[in-house]
């Protein structure tokens, strides 16, 4: 699996990490540690996942996490995850 993670402001690509994990664990267990390695890559506390960004995740295996999603103030407009391929 390889999920792509993106910070953007004002239409521009700021910076972008690529997670691949080609373990066994679980797709939901992929996901959260690419999150917290990409987290870590950015130095940004790990947003919290609400229900908008489950369901948007679920429908097109992309999600947008905007400011009320983080509880530090954050400087940019939104930090996406895009599951670029599967296994």
């Amino acid at each position: 699996m390889r999920i792509w993670f993106k910070i953007m402001k004002d239409n521009r690509l700021l910076r972008d990490f690529t997670v691949e994990d080609v373990s066994e664990e679980t797709r939901t267990h992929k996901i959260f540690a690419a999150l917290t390695a990409a987290c870590y890559e950015f130095d940004l506390a790990e947003p919290i996942w609400l229900d908008g960004n489950v369901n948007e995740f679920k429908a097109h295996a992309k999600t947008r996490f905007r400011a009320d999603s983080f509880i530090e103030e954050i400087v940019f407009d939104f930090l996406e995850i895009q599951v670029v391929e599967e296994d």
